[in-house]
């Protein structure tokens, strides 16, 4: 599994010549080209990146779903993640993160799903799962992964959340370059 810190991320959007601001216009822009949708489910972001995409003219062509799973309830009954895998490995793994996204996938149909579990702080921190510890999932038809981000312990809310979405933005953009 991959693992990026703020740093690591950073370098990927300057290596790709992109701005944290404009990712949800390209993705929009690179999706309509494509004729592919995008589906989100979030937990620790609140529905932040389905605000993104949407807050984008034209967002209605390539985005049909977007699942706030705040409460382990809600990602097990309608994202369909299993109950043994928050029980033993908690709502912020990679295992629920991936689950999260085969399970938007499949309630949408969209041709990318991307999803958000984490610990946006600034309480619920553990030394094994500090604040700042997101677990991304990505569902494609092909295959379904899970990255690892490291976020800050020091950082805010805000900006936790931020960088969140906006890697799963930048993310989501990587998947339908592929197609």
């Amino acid at each position: 599994m991959v693992t990026l810190t703020v740093s690591d991320f950073r370098k990927l959007l300057q290596k790709n010549e992109m701005k944290p601001e404009e990712l949800e216009f390209q993705l929009v822009e690179l999706l309509n080209e494509k004729h592919l949708k995008v589906a989100t489910a979030e937990s620790c972001t609140g529905g932040l990146i389905s605000e993104r995409i949407t807050r984008v003219s034209g967002s209605s062509a390539v985005f049909d779903c977007g699942v706030c799973s705040y409460a382990n309830e809600i990602k097990e009954k309608v994202l369909g993640v299993q109950h043994d895998t928050i029980s033993v490995l908690g709502a912020v793994s990679a295992e629920t993160a991936i689950q999260m996204a085969e399970g938007v996938k499949k309630l949408s149909g969209a041709d990318i799903a991307v999803s958000t579990t984490g610990i946006a702080g600034p309480t619920g921190g553990t030394d094994q799962k500090p604040v700042g510890l997101v677990f991304l999932g990505v569902c494609t038809d092909s295959e379904a992964y899970a990255v690892k981000l490291l976020l800050g312990e020091k950082n805010t809310r805000d900006y936790i959340r931020a960088m969140a979405s906006s890697v799963a933005l930048f993310m989501a953009i990587s998947e339908a370059h592929k197609k």
